[in-house]
């Protein structure tokens, strides 16, 4: 079974680019299945179910929903091969931009939106710079010149990825995305496998569920900013 992390941001239309792409691979004679991770709420799953598409959800409610990705990956692993799936697309929660969803020899795909800023791709940390493929959103909505420029702080950001501009809403540019899809490798089992980069770093007294503020109160992993002295 072929495996691809596709991570992004808040609302950067993730969702809409694997429908096209899941679509496309479908009509070629692949079995496309979605493990699909969220933090709080979705309704993502419903429209891959409604297109016909297998799909597991996962919440992860209070924790980190990355460390929740990273403890739960294997399992949808599994199931996608009980359900003897050509592809499993995992689909991360809108992702802060310091996580890093991407295993080692497993196809990642990080989605960016057009609209966020040309400085946002040096921003966004190991979910862009060490994707192999950056998919630009919402595309359509800016000029040529503003598609160019965004294109290009996303190379300068992470100069071995491919960089290419995808439509959710018309699928233009899903077929080259399903091209780059079908000629990954297959994945046997991930157990030993190994992420591209750490995790954010934990732990501290408001990871496990404290609420009050002050230095009493932080213990563990607390990082403090340093001020300059009044001159």
């Amino acid at each position: 079974m072929q495996l691809v992390t596709v991570a992004g941001s808040p609302s950067v239309g993730k969702t809409s680019v694997i429908l096209r792409i899941a679509e496309r691979l479908r009509d070629g004679g692949m079995k496309v299945g979605i493990a699909k991770f969220d933090s709080l709420s979705t309704s993502d799953d419903k429209l891959y179910a409604a297109r016909g598409f297998p799909v597991a959800t996962g919440l992860s409610g209070a924790l980190c929903p990355d460390h929740y990705f990273v403890s739960n990956i294997e399992d949808c692993f599994a199931w996608g091969a009980r359900q003897k799936l050509d592809l499993l697309v995992s689909e991360s929660a809108g992702l802060c931009n310091r996580c890093s969803p991407h295993i080692a020899d497993v196809l990642a795909i990080c989605v960016v939106d057009a609209l966020a800023g040309v400085h946002t791709p040096k921003k966004i940390g190991p979910m862009l710079r060490l994707a192999d493929c950056v998919v630009i959103t919402k595309g359509d909505i800016v000029s040529q010149v503003e598609r160019e420029v965004f294109a290009h702080h996303v190379r300068l950001a992470n100069p071995g990825a491919r960089a290419l501009f995808c439509n959710g809403i018309t699928g233009q540019g899903a077929d080259e995305l399903a091209r780059i899809l079908r000629q990954s490798a297959d994945i046997d089992q991930l157990e030993g496998r190994r992420l591209r980069f750490p995790m954010p770093a934990a732990v501290c007294p408001y990871c496990v569920g404290e609420t009050a503020i002050g230095e009493k109160h932080q213990r563990g992993n607390v990082k403090k900013i340093r001020f300059e002295a009044a001159g």
